[in-house]
């Protein structure tokens, strides 16, 4: 109980972290790139971890492929979360281990491929899930036994292949598959079986196919009908195997036995056993000489009035002559392929047996076909395929084929022909297909082909052909492919190619063209699909050419990669003109320098292209390039050079599905560009130096989130700067701003401005706009003039009064401070300011050219803005440069609260000593005044300077004659002196 809440929980738990995943890319596999999701391919990965490699896969995956890896185990419950799987291959890796519940859950399997491991044991139930599993193979392992009860839940097992293992108990493997009841096909080839003696076990009905091959048998040793129910019967290879291993086992139902290299007597074998002649195949069991196969073809007579097929191959038949007219008559095949045949002589050896549809003859000693026009030749009328390839074959002389009129298909290929004379097909007037490719043949005349008009497929790939004659095809007019691909063809002659009016695939590839010949423009209007021009010497030296392409109206597929020595160095933009209907196209491999924006404009209808390896150095793709291919769906860019992957390039690509990009040298990717790709679902940027810096995080972001295109193995993806960090996660925090954090502070910020602001304005405005002046004469040379002209004092006193006191000012100050024999000099605003010169710079220079300030207080003066300037000024000078220069004179009693709100004057007021004017309320008005002007006087007498140093002498317009203290002593008139 606890087991399986545990395995619950592992389930859930793998089934959450699916869930989770936004992606759509994999660590270590590849989604096939139609597959939607359903097929992978995890190959040549380097993790040993199995659990790593897939933990990764949707739920979805139908068929998997797990192949050459380093992988040794394959632990329990591994697939749990790909319940849906039908199709899994685990081969060519190196398992050894397989956990008892391993294939857990995989009720859906229907394929397990188990090859090319090192698995040497197996447990009882390792299988006991799979009860929907139709194909099972175990090839190339190490099993030497097997556990009782393996396959009993693979009731629906068809294809049990176990070969290439070190299976010896024949009994134990018919017990475990005597209860498959759909088992067809059973290979145990390459094992070290002895014989198939067995137990009371039968094989199932169903089974009848059963290959043996490559054992240790010596006999079968088994029940008269255990092998009643088999069709095919492989027991090749079993050197041991003898005549007598038959006796008493019924071979009725056998439609092919194969006993090649075995130690069978053939003609005792079918006089011994009930097997059926027709059904043996013959090859390689022994028949070296005519006076065996005489006997076998005798014995053969008696049994059957007609066999349809006569396998000789690989007995070791040097020469044929009659022989094989002893034989019952043959309706089919007769294969001597693998013998030691130096000639075949128009096939004379056969003139009985003049029924036969097909002759092979290949991997012999043949060096020629003789020519076969002469009287009392046997004609064969009814062989319709030939076969000679894989000899020693130097020349064809005229005539060769004239015995056998109607063949269909000549296989001539992978031989050393020289020389075909120019009647050597004369007569084939119904050959379909001929083979003629990997020979020598270096030239082709117009007598060649002139009688095989009905000639569909022509190979002459890899021969030494340099010159297209003219006429050479002319009377293939029903010819659908042409291959002359692999040959040294510098030149087709302006017929050439004429009469090839239905030719749908041609192949040049390979060649010495150095230019597309003008034959192409009418040879081929209207039936081309395929044309194949890569790895030739074509080059162009102008971007404006005729396109030689121009009436190839349905042409499909165009390759002109890999051209020799330097490739396409120049593409002409106008190569490609009027091919609408082109599918595919293929210019990989070359070294072009440049690519016009309207190369493609025609290329309408193209699904695939291919760029690889197709540029030097950096390609600079031109925006608008592929703007008319709205219908490709793929598009291979591997190795181009690409710097910039950008929108304005990539951005028509409306019906792209699959991009490959890999071994580029951009170092960032435009997601926009991305996104106008609106079917995309695989993109391989592999081997591309990505920056793992800010302006890659939108790119990191739509890599590692969206869910409709694979990223191949972007957790694999490295970042440029440091190989050991990975793109997919790199760092991104600094590259983003709390956009909901940033609107905060930014709308307290504007409330914080509109709510101190009025504050400030009212409560700081003249000091604000004070500080404005004085900042703005500190940094000109006025304030430099007015610094020298301080020190030269111009003025005694400054008096800052309000226009409403003026009378008093001039009826009361003037006379008292210049008059009646005062020697002080005062600067009054209508008298001393200079004509035309701003207020300000009057008010500045003023306060800094007297060495007193003297401000008449009133009321009114208290609301005036430029008597408040004045006050701010002098206090400025009185508290930041220490100098005591502010003399306040009070014209009428103020209350505090009054001046509560004038804080700069109340400073003052706290500091410094001021005058109250006496009014004629006083009790003796008189004395009172004289008093006033004497204090006044006194004040103005003293220094500037504010210091404590009994010692400082006076400097810039302090009186030399008194240094008294800064404050005025208070009398017993002290009224008039208010502290």
């Amino acid at each position: 109980m606890a087991t399986l809440t545990l395995q619950l929980l592992s389930l859930t738990v793998v089934l959450g972290a699916v869930q989770l995943i936004c992606g759509y890319s994999y660590k270590n596999c590849i989604e096939d790139q139609y597959s939607r999701r359903t097929s992978f391919n995890c190959v040549r990965r380097k993790e040993q971890n199995l659990s790593a490699i897939i933990n990764d896969l949707p739920p979805s995956v139908i068929s998997l492929t797990i192949c050459i890896n380093p992988v040794w185990n394959i632990p329990n419950h591994s697939f749990v979360n790909l319940s849906n799987l039908q199709n899994l291959r685990i081969d060519h890796n190196n398992v050894r281990v397989i956990g008892q519940f391993a294939f857990q859950n995989l009720h859906q399997l229907k394929s397990l491929n188990l090859s090319y491991n090192h698995i040497s044991e197996l447990n009882p139930s390792v299988f006991s899930d799979l009860r929907n599993l139709t194909f099972l193979s175990l090839t190339h392992n190490k099993l030497m036994q097997l556990p009782e009860g393996i396959f009993s839940s693979l009731l629906n097992l068809d294809t049990l292949i176990m070969r290439q293992n070190f299976l010896t108990n024949f009994s134990a493997i018919a017990d475990s598959v005597s209860r498959l009841s759909n088992l067809k096909k059973l290979d145990l080839c390459f094992n070290n079986l002895t014989s198939l003696s067995h137990s009371n076990v039968s094989l199932p009905k169903s089974l009848t196919v059963l290959y043996l091959c490559r054992n240790n048998l010596s006999t079968l040793g088994c029940k008269h009908f255990f092998l009643g129910n088999i069709h095919v019967l492989d027991l090749s290879y079993n050197s041991r195997l003898s005549t007598m291993a038959f006796q008493g086992v019924d071979l009725r139902q056998i439609n092919y036995l194969r006993l090649r290299s075995t130690s069978v007597n053939i003609v005792e074998f079918l006089n011994k056993s009930n097997v059926n002649a027709n059904h043996v195949d013959f090859s390689d069991t022994g028949l070296k000489n005519e006076s065996l196969l005489t006997k076998l073809c005798k014995l053969l007579k008696t049994k059957v009035q007609r066999t349809k097929n006569l396998n000789l191959n690989a007995n070791g038949i040097k020469n044929l002559t009659n022989t094989l007219s002893h034989c019952p008559d043959i309706i089919g095949a007769v294969t001597l392929s693998q013998n030691q045949l130096k000639t075949i002589s128009c096939l004379s050896f056969l003139k009985r047996q003049t029924s036969i549809k097909s002759f092979s003859a290949e991997h012999n000693h043949l060096t020629s076909l003789q020519s076969c026009k002469m009287q009392k030749m046997v004609y064969f009328k009814s062989l319709e395929e030939l076969s000679y390839r894989y000899n020693r074959i130097l020349s064809v002389s005229y005539y060769a084929f004239y015995h056998t009129p109607n063949i269909k298909t000549l296989k001539l290929n992978i031989n050393t022909i020289a020389f075909l004379h120019r009647k050597a097909l004369k007569g084939l007037k119904r050959l379909e297909t001929l083979r003629l490719d990997n020979n020598l043949l270096t030239d082709l005349f117009n007598e060649t082909f002139e009688d095989n008009f009905n000639l569909r497929i022509l190979n002459l790939r890899n021969n030494r052909i340099s010159v297209i004659f003219n006429g050479t095809f002319l009377r293939l007019r029903k010819l659908n492919t042409l291959d002359l691909g692999g040959n040294k063809i510098t030149q087709i002659q302006p017929s050439g190619l004429a009469g090839l009016t239905s030719l749908s695939k041609f192949y040049l590839d390979g060649n010495n063209l150095k230019h597309i010949d003008t034959s192409l423009y009418h040879a081929f209007q209207g039936t081309l699909t395929v044309l194949d021009l890569q790895s030739n010497q074509i080059s162009f030296l102008d971007e404006n050419i005729n396109s030689p392409f121009m009436n190839l109206s349905k042409l499909s597929d165009l390759k002109m990669d890999g051209q020799r020595p330097y490739g396409l160095t120049v593409l002409p933009h106008t190569l490609f003109r009027g091919l609408h209907s082109l599918k595919s196209l293929y210019l990989t491999n070359n070294k072009i320098f440049h690519i016009a924006p309207d190369t493609f404009d025609d290329l309408t209808g193209l699904h695939f292209l291919s760029l690889d390896n197709c540029c030097v150095g950096v390609a600079n793709l031109q925006p608008g390039i592929f703007k008319n291919l709205r219908n490709l769906t793929k598009l291979t860019a591997e190795n181009m050079g690409i710097q910039n992957f950008s929108k304005e390039v990539f951005g028509n690509l409306t019906a792209l599905c699959i991009l490959q990009l890999n071994r580029n040298v951009m170092q960032s990717i435009q997601v926009n560009a991305l996104e106008h790709l609106p079917k995309l679902h695989y993109l391989d940027i592999r081997n591309i130096p990505l920056s793992c810096t800010c302006k890659n995080n939108l790119l990191q972001n739509w890599t590692r989130y969206n869910s409709k295109v694979q990223i191949v193995y972007l957790y694999n993806l490295s970042c440029k700067q440091d190989a050991e960090h990975k793109f997919y996660n790199f760092d991104t925090n600094v590259c983003y701003i709390d956009l909901g954090e940033y609107l905060f502070f930014s709308t307290a910020a504007v409330i914080f401005l509109f709510t101190v602001i009025p504050l400030l304005y009212v409560k700081l405005y003249w000091k604000m706009k004070y500080s404005y002046y004085v900042f703005r004469s500190w940094f000109s040379e006025q304030w430099r003039k007015l610094r020298e002209e301080e020190e030269n004092c111009k003025y005694d006193a400054f008096i800052s009064y309000n226009s409403s006191d003026e009378q008093w000012v001039m009826d009361q100050l003037l006379p008292n401070l210049e008059g009646k024999g005062s020697s002080f000099k005062l600067c009054l605003h209508h008298r001393d300011f200079e004509l035309g010169r701003d207020i300000v710079d009057n008010i500045v220079s003023a306060v800094y050219s007297s060495r007193k300030t003297i401000c008449v207080v009133s009321q009114n003066f208290l609301q005036s803005e430029w008597c408040s300037l004045e006050i701010q000024l002098a206090s400025y000078r009185l508290f930041d440069e220490h100098r005591d220069i502010l003399l306040l004179v009070f014209l009428e009693p103020i209350s505090e609260r009054q001046l509560s709100s004038y804080h700069r004057m109340r400073k003052v007021m706290l500091k410094k000593t001021y005058l109250q004017w006496p009014g004629s309320d006083c009790t003796n008005p008189r004395q009172a005044q004289d008093l006033f002007w004497n204090q006044l006087h006194r004040a103005m007498r003293t220094g500037s300077r504010l210091t404590t140093d009994e010692n400082n002498k006076s400097e810039g317009c302090v009186n030399t004659e008194s240094k008294e203290s800064r404050h005025i002593e208070t009398t017993d008139e002290s009224y008039y002196l208010l502290p």
